[in-house]
């Protein structure tokens, strides 16, 4: 039965949400202690105790020592676009973690720290949360360049960039952002390894150079995606993987389990972690269930929200919401057609199961989920598009603000994500 006068009142009792207009800025906000730290002594398991905060100076005795490591902690993901993402946003969704990847070759027309997501990231770093940003190499239509040539130092002149604004602010430094999804096909089992070898030598001479003992910053590779299939696991992955284990300087590797079933994202740890060290850990700094949503993105809409709302039956779910971008619904309306179709109530528990099954590896660092839906996700919607945006924890772009301007929420994954919240093994 649709409820369709109830009045949305999710997530007010402790905190303001965020509004429209406070989702215009970037980054501020005070600063918090971090939850869900470990103990970055040797031999530390979970629930240790933190290091602390190094911020750039030295200590009395010539050193410094390191913030605690992440430890289980589950954060907000805007990807590149920091647009929207405050720390009203991240005080709503009750976290302290932020992740953004910044695509290199736009190092070569802004400055870095003028980067809209590394800005964004620095802000966030100033105010006292958590950051973590991958660096990502667009190369799907051009060879990745071969270590020692000027196109590999063109590379590595970017990647000096955003070192100098991130090296000791940024808690983790991803090296990749989706390796094996951009970079040419023919180029994955030749070139793809060689490249990202030399990028993670180079930074990881450039962190000794530029802040010795006790960064901040500490350093994966990522990210891995597909593993659910058996043809992605191929021998250049296991030497990606190899190339982790060997490396000290590497604390682990990120993995973005985009599945259509919570069991496949379970074939990413299980294949994962027995191939590098056990005290290395693993990110997640994307995962979803987005295919299977696109399994259901031409399915009708419910009988029951066709009835209410006066829209045809045979309405496919992507034309509902194609409608709903073009003129955003109430937040009760978007409520009922989801909560009214069983491919999503099915899916209720995902973001909660999904993470608890990271959480029980005991080996997890940090996981990010995606906050606010972007306007790339809500651009020529069409039944082939891939519905990223029915992941987002915030239905911004396609419910209207409730009267006091507070944003429409994601009905099942958004209360789940603030309750994950102080549940991870290190909290």
């Amino acid at each position: 039965m649709l409820e369709r006068d109830v009045q949305n009142t999710e997530g007010r009792a402790d905190r303001p949400s965020p509004s429209r207009r406070r989702l215009l800025g970037l980054a501020g906000g005070g600063a918090l202690l971090l939850a869900g730290c470990r103990s970055d002594g040797a031999g530390a398991g979970p629930g240790g105790s933190g290091g602390s905060d190094a911020g750039g100076s030295g200590s009395r005795a010539g050193h410094r020592t390191r913030p605690a490591a992440p430890d289980g902690v589950l954060g907000a993901n805007f990807n590149e676009e920091p647009r929207g993402m405050t720390a009203s946003v991240l005080n709503d969704l009750r976290t302290r973690w932020v992740r953004g990847f910044v695509a290199m070759p736009e190092l070569d027309c802004v400055e870095a720290p003028r980067q809209p997501a590394i800005r964004a990231l620095l802000s966030f770093a100033g105010s006292g949360h958590g950051t973590v940003l991958s660096l990502k190499f667009p190369h799907r239509t051009t060879p990745l360049p071969r270590p020692g040539t000027s196109a590999m130092d063109k590379e590595l002149a970017r990647v000096d960039m955003a070192l100098g604004a991130v090296l000791d602010k940024a808690d983790i430094l991803v090296i990749g952002n989706e390796p094996f999804l951009e970079t040419r096909d023919e180029d994955r089992a030749t070139l793809l390894n060689p490249f990202y070898r030399a990028v993670a030598a180079h930074v990881i001479a450039e962190r000794k150079k530029r802040c010795a003992s006790g960064c901040r910053t500490r350093l994966y590779m990522g990210a891995l995606n597909r593993l659910e299939d058996p043809a992605w696991r191929t021998p250049a992955v296991d030497a990606w993987l190899a190339h982790v284990k060997a490396t000290p300087e590497l604390e682990g590797v990120d993995i973005h389990p985009h599945v259509a079933a919570i069991e496949q994202a379970r074939a990413y740890t299980r294949y994962v972690l027995p191939r590098i060290r056990p005290e290395q850990r693993f990110l997640a700094t994307e995962f979803s269930l987005v295919h299977w949503w696109k399994q259901h993105w031409s399915d009708s809409v419910p009988a029951a929200y066709a009835d209410c709302y006066g829209v045809p039956t045979d309405t496919m779910v992507w034309e509902a919401v194609r409608d709903a971008v073009a003129s955003p619904v109430s937040q009760q309306r978007w409520r009922d057609l989801l909560m009214n179709s069983p491919w999503f109530t099915s899916r209720k528990d995902y973001l909660t199961n999904q993470v608890r099954q990271f959480r029980a590896t005991e080996r997890l660092a940090v996981a990010t989920y995606g906050a606010l839906q972007q306007p790339a996700m809500v651009s020529d919607i069409r039944p082939t598009k891939a519905p990223w945006l029915l992941n987002s924890l915030y239905a911004n772009l396609v419910a209207q603000p409730s009267a006091n301007g507070d944003l429409a929420h994601n009905p099942a994954f958004f209360d789940a994500f603030r309750a994950l919240q102080g549940t991870s093994s290190g909290a």
